[in-house]
C-alpha cells in the first residue's frame, strides 16, 4: 500500500478519534437524562403523545413497542410512494412509485437499510425524498441506538425488570443527538456545494456537442425495420443537459450519520452534487463511523469501566485496518490480465496505476477503497465508486465487510450490540475451554442468552444464503444478472448480503428493480432487521433481572489486547465462516480465473 494511502488512513482514525471522544459524553448524557433543559422541552411532547416517561418498560413491551413504531413507519412510506403523484413539491410531475418497488423501498428505509432499485432523480419527489426517505433516515438511526442502550441498561442493572421506555429514548436520541448533528452536517456540506434547493430541474449548454443513434420510429410508435429487419437507425445530436436539482445536502447529512446510505441521485456518493470534493468525501467518510464509534465510549462509560470500551473499539479498528489495506492493496495491483497484454504498452501503463475502472477520477483508488471499506463495514451502503467494477479481491472486502455481521464498526447501534453478542459469545467459549460458566461484566451468560445470541447472529446468514440458493436456482433470479459466471453470482451473493445486513449497497451488475428480487430483498431487510433486534432485548431483558457478580480469581478478563484478540477471532470464525462456501463459488474462483490464462 502506498504511502498517501498510508497517510489518509491514519488521518481519518486520529480524526475519527477526536471526534467520537466528546460525542461520547453528551450521548452519555442524553440518554441518562444528565440535561435538565432538555427535559422540560421533552415534557411539552410526552404530554401531547400521552406518554408517562417515568414508566419504563420490560423488554417485551420495550420490543412491540419498537415493532409498532416500525410498522407504522412502513406504512407511511409505502403509501406517501404510491401518491405522490398527486401531492405538492413534484416540479418534475413523478409518477406513482410501481407497488413492488415502493415495498422494497419503504422496507428499506425503515429497517435502516437504504437499498435503491430505482433511480432517485428519475423517481422520487422532493417531497417523497424528504417527507418519506428522509425521516425514515432519522428514526431507523434512532431505532438502532435505542436498542444499544437498552441492551448496555441490561449489563448495569442488577434485579430489575424494566430496560428503559422506548418513547422517551426515541425522542431524546431524535431530538438531541441526530438532528443537531444532522444540522451541522448539512450546512457544512452545503457550503462545499452540495445542491440544497427546491427548484426545478435545469436545462443547460453544454460545451460540446453529443452525438448518437436511437431507432427510428413510425407513425404508430413501433420502430421501423429494413429489409434484413433490422432497426433502422437516425442521428441524433444535442448540445443540452438536464439536471437534477433538489434538497440534497439535508438527506447526505442523516443518510451518512444515521449510516443509511441511500442517495438522493441514483450515482450515490459518486455524484458531484452529492459529494463535492475530496473534503465532502472525507466528512462523509466520518459521519458514517461517528456515532458508531461514539457509542463505544458510551458502552465503557455506562458500564463505568472505559477499558471495555477501548477493547471493542480497538477490536473494530483491527479487523478495519487489515480489510482497508487488503482493498487497496487489491485496487493497486489492477487485473494481470491487462497487464500482461504483451507489447500493448497503452493497457501495461493503464495498470499500472491500478484499476481505476468504476472509479472517480477525483478520488482515485486509495478515497475509493478506503470509503468502499466505511460504508460496509458500517450498515450504510452509500458508495462513491462501483464495487462491480472492482478486482475479485478488492470486491470481496466490502462483501466480507458485510458478512461479519456489519460490526466494524457496524450501523448506529447496530454494530456495538452486534459485536456485543459476539463478545457473549467469546467469553462462553473461554467459559467451555477453562471449565467455568461464563461471565460477561458481572453477568453470568446461561443457557437462555445463548440461545437467543445464536438466534440473533444466525439469521442474517440464513436469510443470506438461502435467498441466494433461490435466486440462483431460479429463472426470476437468473434473468437479472448481466455477468454470467462466477461474478455473476457474487453480484446475487452481494445483493442478498446487502440486504439481509442492513447495508444497502450493491454490485450494480445485477437488475433488481424487479418483482422477484424486490420481494426477496424487501423480505431479507425486514428480518435482517427485527430478526436480530428481538433476541437482542430479550438478551437486554434476561441480563437486567440477573444479579451482579463481583468478579474473582477466575474471572476471564474482557478487556486488554488479550480478550481483543479473542473477540476478533470468534467474529472471524464464527461470523464468516458460515460464508466460506459460496465466498469460495464467487470472488475467489473469480481470483483464481485471473492466473489461469
Amino acid at each position: 500500500m502506498s504511502a498517501s494511502a498510508w497517510m489518509q488512513l491514519a488521518l481519518f482514525l486520529t480524526l475519527l478519534l477526536a471526534f467520537a471522544w466528546p460525542l461520547a459524553r453528551w450521548i452519555d448524557a442524553v440518554v441518562q437524562g444528565r440535561f435538565g433543559w432538555g427535559q422540560r422541552v421533552e415534557t411539552l411532547l410526552y404530554r401531547l403523545a400521552g406518554v408517562d416517561a417515568e414508566r419504563e418498560q420490560a423488554w417485551l413491551t420495550y420490543a412491540l413497542g419498537l415493532l409498532l413504531f416500525n410498522a407504522l413507519g412502513l406504512f407511511a412510506a409505502y403509501a406517501l410512494q404510491r401518491v405522490q403523484g398527486v401531492l405538492p413539491l413534484n416540479p418534475q410531475g413523478m409518477g406513482a412509485v410501481p407497488p413492488d418497488s415502493a415495498f422494497n423501498t419503504a422496507v428499506s428505509f425503515v429497517a435502516n437499510t437504504n437499498w435503491q432499485g430505482y433511480g432517485g432523480e428519475s423517481t422520487m419527489s422532493y417531497l417523497t425524498q424528504m417527507l418519506v426517505l428522509t425521516v425514515q433516515n432519522f428514526l431507523s438511526a434512532a431505532s438502532g441506538i435505542v436498542v444499544v442502550v437498552a441492551l448496555i441498561r441490561g449489563f448495569t442493572r442488577h434485579d430489575a425488570r424494566s430496560v428503559g421506555n422506548v418513547w422517551v429514548d426515541l425522542t431524546r436520541v431524535t431530538l438531541w443527538i441526530l438532528l443537531p448533528l444532522a444540522i451541522v452536517v448539512a450546512l457544512l456540506n452545503a457550503s462545499q456545494g452540495v445542491v440544497q434547493n427546491l427548484s426545478p430541474y435545469q436545462l443547460v449548454q453544454t460545451l460540446e456537442a453529443v452525438s448518437w443513434q436511437q431507432p427510428k420510429t413510425g407513425a404508430d410508435g413501433a420502430p421501423l425495420l429494413d429489409a434484413q429487419g433490422q432497426p433502422v437507425m437516425e442521428e441524433q445530436r444535442s448540445q443540452t443537459q438536464t439536471l437534477a436539482m433538489g434538497p440534497v445536502a439535508s438527506q447526505l447529512a442523516i443518510k451518512m450519520l444515521g449510516t443509511n446510505g441511500g442517495g438522493f441521485f441514483n450515482a450515490n456518493s459518486a455524484h458531484p452534487f452529492e459529494n463535492s470534493n475530496a473534503l465532502t468525501n472525507l466528512v462523509q467518510m466520518l459521519s458514517i463511523f461517528l456515532i458508531p464509534a461514539a457509542l463505544c465510549f458510551v458502552f465503557g462509560r455506562m458500564v463505568g469501566d472505559m477499558r471495555q470500551g477501548w477493547t471493542v473499539i480497538g477490536a473494530m479498528t483491527l479487523v478495519f485496518v487489515v480489510a482497508v489495506v487488503g482493498g487497496t492493496i487489491a485496487e493497486q495491483q489492477g487485473n494481470p490480465l491487462l497487464a500482461s497484454l504483451g507489447t500493448d504498452q497503452q493497457a501495461s501503463a493503464t495498470q499500472a496505476g491500478g484499476n481505476m475502472e468504476g472509479k472517480e477520477t477525483r478520488f482515485g483508488i486509495n478515497a475509493s477503497a478506503l470509503f468502499a471499506t466505511v460504508t460496509t463495514g458500517a450498515s450504510c451502503g452509500a458508495v462513491n465508486s462501483m464495487h462491480d467494477s472492482y478486482t475479485p479481491l478488492g470486491g470481496a472486502v466490502p462483501l466480507v465487510m458485510m458478512q461479519l455481521g456489519e460490526v466494524i464498526f457496524g450501523g448506529v447501534g447496530t454494530g456495538l450490540y452486534g459485536m456485543l453478542m459476539f463478545a457473549i459469545m467469546a467469553v462462553f467459549i473461554a467459559g467451555l475451554m477453562i471449565g467455568r460458566t461464563p461471565e460477561y461484566l458481572g453477568k453470568k451468560i446461561e443457557a437462555n442468552e445463548m440461545k437467543m445470541v445464536a438466534v440473533a447472529i444466525l439469521v442474517t446468514p440464513l436469510l443470506v444464503l438461502l435467498g441466494t440458493a433461490l435466486a440462483v436456482a431460479t429463472d426470476a433470479g437468473r434473468i437479472g444478472v448481466a455477468n454470467p459466471g462466477p461474478h455473476g453470482f457474487t453480484e446475487i451473493l452481494y445483493a442478498l448480503t446487502s440486504g439481509a445486513n442492513n447495508n444497502g449497497s450493491a454490485f450494480a451488475g445485477l437488475s433488481a428493480n424487479t418483482p422477484f428480487y424486490n420481494t426477496l430483498i424487501a423480505t431479507a431487510m425486514w428480518f435482517g432487521r427485527f430478526g436480530v433486534i428481538v433476541p437482542v432485548l430479550a438478551i437486554a431483558g434476561s441480563l437486567a433481572a440477573k444479579k451482579r457478580l463481583t468478579a474473582g480469581a477466575g474471572t476471564l478478563p474482557t478487556h486488554g489486547p488479550l480478550f481483543a484478540l479473542l473477540l476478533v477471532g470468534t467474529v472471524l470464525l464464527v461470523g464468516l465462516l458460515n460464508y466460506v462456501p459460496a465466498l469460495a463459488l464467487g470472488p475467489v474462483v473469480e481470483h483464481l480465473m485471473l492466473h489461469t490464462r
